[in-house]
C-alpha cells in the first residue's frame, strides 16, 4: 500500500450519522455536534457554509464541503438567514427562536419542504480511528470540492442508498460514506492551490515517496534511517535532509506517530490483546508500547481502551 492510500484508508465510519435535508427558504441549520468531520454534498440547489470566524463558502449542485470539528458552523440558505435550529451532540435538534417547520420527511430525511428545491446530504463522522485523525488534522477548517465528475458519481449513489430500507443498510452506508470522503479528498489534494499535507506532496517524491511505503507496509520492522535509506537505496543524510523537508518531520519521528496512530485505531478491537497490537506495531513488548503510547497520548493503551468502552 502506497503512502497516501495507507492514509485515506484510515477514516472507517462506524455507524455514521446521514441524512438527507430538503429545504425551501428561508432556512438555517446551526451545527454544533462537535463531530471530528462532517462530509456536505449538495445534490440539488445551493447553500452557504458560515464558520465560526465568520468566513464564508458557497457551495453549489455537485459540490462536496469537507467541515473538520470541533468548530460550529451554519449552513443556511444565505449568510444573513438567522439560524432556526441548532443541531447538537448526538445530532440532537432544537427550535432556536420562534422555531421552523423543519420535521422528518421520510427514511433519513428531513427539512420543511418535501419537494424544496435544495437537497443535502450530509455525512458525519462521530469517532474517526486514530489513522483517520492524522488525515482530519492535515485539513483545513473547511474543504471545498467542486463538482467533479468521480466525486459526483458516488455521491449520487449514496444519495440513493441513504433513502432505502435493507438489511445490512448501514454497513453498506458506512462504506459509501468512506469512498466519498476519499473520492473527495483525492480531489482537493490534487488541486495546486491546495496546500496538501506534507506526506501527500512527498508520496510523488523517488526518494521520500518509496520510504514513506516502506514505513506504512512494514511498521513492524526494527527501522533506523541507515536501514530505511539502504532499502530505498540512497544514503543516510540524503533520506534524513530531503524525508524532514518534505513530510515535515524525520523519519523515524514519523514512524513513531504512525506506529502510535495504527495501535490507537487496533485497540478499538477487543479481540486484540495489547500484547498482539505491540507485535504489530513494532514494539517488542506491551510494556514498551505503553511507554510509547503514554508519551504520545498522555494516557496508557489500557487507559485509552477504557474510554472507548465508556
Amino acid at each position: 500500500m502506497d503512502a497516501v492510500s495507507a492514509l485515506l484508508d484510515g477514516p472507517h465510519a462506524r455507524g455514521a450519522f446521514l441524512l438527507r435535508s430538503l429545504l425551501s427558504p428561508p432556512w438555517s441549520m446551526r451545527i454544533a455536534d462537535e463531530a471530528p468531520l462532517t462530509l456536505l454534498a449538495v445534490l440539488h440547489g445551493s447553500a452557504w457554509v458560515v464558520l465560526a470566524d465568520g468566513r464564508t463558502e458557497h457551495i453549489g449542485a455537485g459540490d462536496v464541503a469537507l467541515v473538520r470539528g470541533p468548530q460550529h458552523y451554519t449552513v443556511a440558505d444565505e449568510p444573513s438567514t438567522p439560524p432556526q435550529v441548532s443541531v447538537g451532540p448526538g445530532q440532537q435538534c432544537t427550535p432556536v427562536g420562534s422555531g421552523t417547520g423543519m420535521a422528518e420527511l421520510g427514511t433519513r430525511a428531513w427539512g420543511n419542504d418535501v419537494a424544496g428545491g435544495t437537497v443535502l446530504l450530509t455525512g458525519t463522522y462521530p469517532q474517526p480511528g486514530a489513522v483517520g485523525e492524522r488525515l482530519v488534522r492535515a485539513l483545513p477548517p473547511l474543504v471545498v470540492v467542486p463538482a467533479d465528475e468521480g466525486t459526483s458519481a458516488v455521491t449520487r449513489l449514496l444519495a440513493a442508498e441513504v433513502a432505502r430500507e435493507a438489511p445490512g443498510q448501514e454497513a453498506v452506508l458506512d462504506r459509501l460514506l468512506d469512498v466519498t470522503l476519499v473520492s473527495a479528498l483525492r480531489v482537493w489534494a490534487a488541486r495546486p492551490e491546495a496546500r496538501a499535507p506534507g506526506w501527500y506532496v512527498a508520496a510523488g517524491d523517488p526518494v521520500v515517496g518509496p520510504a514513506l511505503t516502506l514505513l506504512h507496509d512494514r511498521p513492524a520492522e526494527p527501522w533506523t534511517v541507515a536501514s530505511l535509506a539502504d532499502a530505498v537505496g540512497v544514503a543516510r543524510a540524503t533520506l534524513a535532509r530531503r524525508f524532514t523537508e518534505l513530510v515535515g518531520e524525520p523519519p523515524m519521528s514519523y514512524l513513531t506517530s504512525w506506529r502510535i496512530a495504527l495501535a490507537t485505531d487496533l485497540l478499538r478491537d477487543r479481540s486484540l490483546t495489547l500484547s498482539g497490537i505491540a507485535r504489530r506495531v513494532g514494539y517488542a513488548s506491551p510494556f514498551a508500547l505503553s511507554t510509547a503510547f503514554k508519551r504520545a497520548t498522555g494516557v496508557s493503551p489500557a487507559a485509552h481502551r477504557a474510554t472507548l468502552a465508556s
